[in-house]
């Protein structure tokens, strides 16, 4: 995140909040379901979104739960099969692949005409509603804070050789995301030459998710992840836990998005849901169970949370950005961490 986009969140948080159209809400209540594909783990925010518009529109919501690529291809081979169950959707994957066969349908709600280009589809297919910021993460129990890394540099310290862990299944969360992220900030060469270096501190790969990662930590089979994502450790630590979020410069920032399927049999609940959950309503549900939102007017549940461009930086990457770079970060962890 940098400055420019802070400022422009400033000015659209004067933007007075606009109910969803009655129209929109009562072909959606003839509807009386929709189903939802999410990534967001059920019992932290998914489920209190889902039974806030259900008490507010009397739609049920039927919400399942997966990760980002499971949802990908689950949404790809429903619509090749003419199968589609999924009204709406949301997740950290590029949809790039689903534009292209004609999984989605272009929607997006009034209000965020004015929000900044990265957090909408210029082709109107997706929009953002929840900002992801990675960084390492430790046990407090194990580390002092004192003691914790504050850059890139202290990683290579021998101390932590064989002490440190991160995710290895492709995505922004794992150790691909790592490696992407150093090679914008530092570029090819001084890159390469660093990831070289972190290669030797025989960091331990799991092939889970990074809240799964984050877990471990918790339960002290590592001191640190390289990789895991600030608001999950915000939520933990508020429940007790001895974990602790850096906010090491840069950070990797990127956007959740929400869409709504072309073949959608409850379409107009859909468009409801996704207009919902983007609102300032359902926005404030979300920082209320610790994540950082998207909407302007709704701040993060803690002002250090989200980059403010100064202190704590981030490099925001787009989903489109992502699903092209991918391939290329998973070479270099192929042939450095493998």
């Amino acid at each position: 995140m940098n400055r420019a986009m802070f400022a422009a969140l400033a000015l659209l948080a004067a933007t007075p909040a606009r109910a969803a159209d009655q129209a929109l809400v009562d072909a959606a209540k003839k509807e009386g379901q929709v189903v939802w594909y999410t990534t967001l783990i059920l019992q932290q925010l998914g489920t209190p979104i889902a039974e806030a518009f259900e008490k507010k529109y009397g739609i049920k919501v039927e919400a399942t739960r997966n990760d980002p690529g499971e949802t990908a291809l689950r949404l790809l081979n429903e619509h090749r099969a003419g199968n589609m169950q999924a009204d709406v959707f949301d997740g950290s994957f590029a949809p790039t692949t689903l534009i292209r066969e004609g999984v989605l349908a272009k929607f997006q709600p009034d209000f965020v005409a004015g929000w900044p280009a990265e957090l909408k589809d210029a082709g109107g297919y997706w929009t953002a509603h929840r900002l992801t910021v990675i960084t390492p993460g430790y046990n407090t129990s194990l580390v002092r804070p004192a003691d914790a890394p504050k850059t890139w540099n202290d990683f290579l310290d021998p101390k932590w050789k064989g002490k440190m862990a991160w995710g290895i299944n492709p995505g922004i969360t794992a150790a691909t995301g790592f490696a992407g992220l150093v090679l914008r900030e530092w570029g090819e060469e001084r890159g390469m030459a660093y990831l070289r270096q972190l290669a030797k501190q025989d960091i331990t790969g799991l092939k889970v998710s990074a809240r799964a990662v984050l877990d471990q930590v918790i339960a002290g089979e590592f001191p640190m992840a390289l990789q895991i994502l600030n608001d999950n450790a915000v939520i933990s630590r508020n429940k007790g836990a001895p974990v602790a979020w850096i906010p090491m410069n840069p950070a990797f920032a990127s956007v959740s998005i929400i869409s709504v399927t072309a073949k959608a049999r409850h379409p107009n609940a859909a468009r409801l849901l996704a207009e919902f959950v983007v609102s300032e309503e359902g926005q404030t549900i979300a920082k209320q169970h610790d994540y950082i939102p998207v909407h302007p007017a709704v701040s993060a549940p803690e002002a250090d949370m989200k980059p403010d461009g100064v202190k704590f930086r981030a490099i925001t990457f787009s989903p489109e950005e992502v699903d092209q770079s991918m391939p290329r970060w998973k070479q270099v962890y192929d042939d450095l961490f493998r």
